[in-house]
């Protein structure tokens, strides 16, 4: 990249996302948009940032409806963030994926990987369910997501045998 060029940002969450955060805050502009198959991929993942950024219960319900997309890449994104956001409103939907045995394998691990990192104890029984999927992005993923949950509860870490 030329030094004139436009250089990645640090997102409020640490992380240098894929694209930057659309400009709009209109809540339904942002969900029309991340749900319309018919916008660029980068314009839906500016929606994702977007709505991210807003750290509402409402933004986060609004990236749980973008779970409907066909794009894997963009179910993942959307799985991604919502660990990122921390928010407890998106556990019904995050453990949806992680049990649907027809959604991509990246998604469903980067769903456990979320679960993980909200923080609350009422996934335990999902994530345990598939610490032996045969996938093993899905079951290391559940075991990542466990031991985070009980290194958050103030547990010694230990690795554990689930």
């Amino acid at each position: 990249m030329s030094d004139t060029g436009r250089k990645p940002q640090v997102s409020q969450y640490g992380s240098v996302d894929p694209a930057p955060p659309a400009k709009t805050s209109a809540l339904a502009s942002l969900k029309e948009q991340l749900c319309d198959e018919e916008q660029p991929m980068f314009q839906r993942m500016r929606a994702v940032f977007a709505l991210r950024n807003q750290r509402t219960d409402e933004a986060c319900l609004a990236l749980c409806r973008g779970f409907s997309s066909k794009s894997a890449l963009l179910r993942h994104e959307i799985a991604y963030v919502l660990g990122q956001m921390q928010n407890p409103v998106a556990l019904p939907t995050l453990v949806e994926r992680l049990e649907d045995s027809n959604e991509h394998v990246m998604v469903r691990h980067e769903a456990a990987e979320a679960m993980g990192a909200i923080g609350d104890r009422s996934v335990i029984p999902s994530l345990q369910k598939f610490v032996k999927d045969p996938l093993p992005e899905v079951a290391e993923s559940c075991i990542v997501a466990l031991d985070l949950l009980a290194w958050v509860e103030g547990s010694e870490f230990e690795e554990t045998e689930w």
